[in-house]
C-alpha cells in the first residue's frame, strides 16, 4: 500500500469525518461535560445541532490543521473557527471562536499523544499522531479508489 499524507492527497471533509469516527471508536478523547450546552463562538446564535459528534469533528479538524502547519496556538484556532456575527442592519464583523473549546480540544489531543507542545509556543503534531493521521488518510484514499 503506498503511503499517503494528510496533506493534499485526500479531501479534507472525508478525512475529517473518518478521523472523527476513529477518535470516537477509540474512546480515549476526554470530552468536557458542557458540550451539549455551549456555543462554539460568540457570533453563533445556537449551539451545534449534532450535540454528540461535534467535539470529535472539531478535534479531527484541529489535528489536520496542525498537521499541515509547523505549530499552531489557541489564538490562531480561535481566528480560524470564528465567523461573522449578524449585527442586523449594520455591517457584519468577524468574531473569534471560543478559546475555551479550542484549548480543551488541544489538551485532549495532547493527552492522547496526537499533538505536543512546540518549543517556540503553540502545539505541533507528534510522531505518533502523524502516523495515525497518515494511516487514516491511506484508508480514506483506498475507499475513494474503490469507489472509482
Amino acid at each position: 500500500m503506498p503511503s499517503y499524507s494528510v496533506n493534499r492527497d485526500v479531501p479534507a471533509q472525508d478525512f475529517i469525518v473518518a478521523y472523527a469516527q476513529f477518535l470516537q471508536r477509540q474512546g480515549k478523547l476526554e470530552i468536557p461535560g458542557y458540550v451539549e450546552l455551549v456555543k462554539t463562538s460568540s457570533g453563533n446564535e445556537l449551539p451545534p445541532q449534532d450535540s454528540d459528534k461535534w467535539f470529535y469533528l472539531r478535534a479531527a479538524s484541529v489535528a489536520r490543521h496542525i498537521y499541515l502547519r509547523k505549530s499552531v496556538g489557541v489564538g490562531k484556532l480561535n481566528k480560524l473557527y470564528g465567523g461573522t456575527i449578524n449585527r442586523g442592519s449594520r455591517p457584519s464583523h468577524h468574531r473569534d471562536a471560543s478559546g475555551s473549546i479550542n484549548r480543551k480540544v488541544l489538551q485532549a489531543l495532547e493527552k492522547i499523544g496526537v499533538v505536543e507542545i512546540a518549543p517556540n509556543g503553540g502545539r505541533k503534531i507528534s510522531s505518533g499522531g502523524q502516523r495515525d493521521l497518515d494511516r487514516i488518510a491511506g484508508e480514506v484514499s483506498a475507499v475513494e479508489e474503490d469507489e472509482e
